[in-house]
């Protein structure tokens, strides 16, 4: 690492309480409160050491073209379909996220939403600030009893499983992976089967490109009569201009949508979507892992992950770097080699180590897809000329040294 001081740009205001942690390592941090877009990061990544976004913010191949001094990217949110993985990997960029630290706050979105849409909560509170008294029981029901239809059984959707079991309602879910059913939930074989079968359908499923238009006008259609829509996974998954067609002819009674395939960039803006005006249409500001209690367990989550991996090299959970931890003895020399997987790489290091006199206190290789990466520490004898015929090995991608 350079001798100045680590830069960190936090964007999409993250919690303080990733600030306090960086800044209490000795990091010099600068937070914006808004996303930035490509031209306006690829101005503001030069220097930068550590990149903190959520989810509006998306890092290109040609930002990473201009981050010169980047090591590492922390997605303070659980997806990180905004970030070109594959270009940060080639850089010898080690990316992290927050898997589970908003699950739980998700989750309690969906089940409120199901409950409002099922006891047509968004219709009466209309009515009531319009002046207007309809107490009816005509069209709402109690979710006990209820068939919930659960697309992508991850973190979220499983989570969603139990809940929704203890409520009362019956639950089926279909995952592209095998997962195993909790509780009395009951795995199907086809997305179709439990949209044959669902009263509410909620979707959770990842950022991959392949799931683009994922759910269009032939799963709305194939959908009970009468039925509840959800999606709290990503915009662009959905065709809603579809979803609005079906709510309008009746055949869809409702929907809670939180995430859009263009989403406004800060508090504030504009926000354009087909999905307006409709009364029974519940519509969020992408606020699904928007707790207090979330965001402070996200930004600590994540910047632990910075602070472990710029001052002991651990990328333990790392989206694409292999995840190695390795506890480090007092008063030695840390070497954090990235290079590419193929053989006898780290043959080559020691090699070059021992012809250097160099005695090995402790030593640790992981591989992941094209990339490996040792974590090599040393008490004396680790010189610039051995740093340097390291680095110039043709399958280094990137070479650190941690004092």
């Amino acid at each position: 690492m350079p001798d100045a001081r680590i830069r960190v740009l936090l964007l999409e205001s993250v919690h303080p309480a990733a600030e306090q942690i960086l800044r209490s390592s000795g990091f010099d941090v600068e937070s914006l409160g808004r996303a930035l877009d490509e031209d306006e990061l690829v101005e503001r990544i030069a220097g930068v050491h550590l990149l903190g976004i959520r989810s509006k913010t998306h890092v290109t191949h040609r930002v990473l073209e201009a981050a010169d001094e980047l090591i590492t990217i922390g997605a303070f949110c659980i997806g990180t379909n905004q970030i070109d993985v594959a270009a940060a990997s080639s850089r010898g960029v080690a990316v992290f996220n927050a898997p589970f630290s908003n699950t739980r706050s998700v989750v309690e979105l969906a089940v409120s939403e199901i409950i409002a849409l099922t006891r047509r909560l968004t219709e009466k509170n209309d009515l009531m600030h319009n002046g207007v008294w309809d107490k009816s029981a005509e069209g709402a029901h109690e979710v006990r009893g209820r068939t919930l239809g659960i697309i992508g059984y991850g973190n979220i959707g499983s989570q969603l499983s139990v809940l929704g079991e203890n409520l009362g309602m019956k639950v089926l879910f279909y995952d592209a992976a095998d997962k195993l059913a909790l509780g009395n939930a009951r795995r199907c074989l086809s997305m179709k089967e439990v949209l044959a079968e669902a009263d509410v359908v909620t979707l959770h499923v990842d950022g991959r490109p392949t799931n683009k238009n994922f759910f269009g006008e032939a799963d709305f259609a194939t959908m009970r009569p009468g039925s509840l829509f959800l999606n709290l996974s990503r915009g662009f998954v959905v065709d809603y201009a579809a979803l609005r067609k079906h709510i309008e002819s009746g055949h869809i009674a409702g929907a809670a949508v939180d995430v859009f395939p263009v989403e406004p960039k800060g508090r504030g803006d504009e926000f354009v979507s087909e999905l307006r005006g409709l009364p029974n249409v519940i519509l969020t500001p992408h606020i699904g892992g928007s707790t207090e209690e979330a965001q402070e367990d996200i930004g600590r989550f994540v910047a632990g992950k910075f602070r472990d991996f710029v001052l002991d090299g651990s990328t333990g959970m790392s989206v694409n770097v292999p995840g190695l931890s390795l506890p480090r003895p007092q008063n030695t020399l840390r070497m954090i080699h990235l290079h590419h997987n193929v053989p006898g790489v780290l043959a080559r290091i020691n090699t070059l180590l021992a012809e250097g006199g160099v005695n090995v206190e402790a030593q640790l290789l992981g591989t992941r897809g094209d990339l490996g990466y040792v974590v090599t520490d040393s008490a004396s004898g680790t010189t610039q000329a051995i740093v340097d015929q390291i680095r110039a090995l043709p399958e280094t991608i990137r070479l650190r040294i941690i004092f």
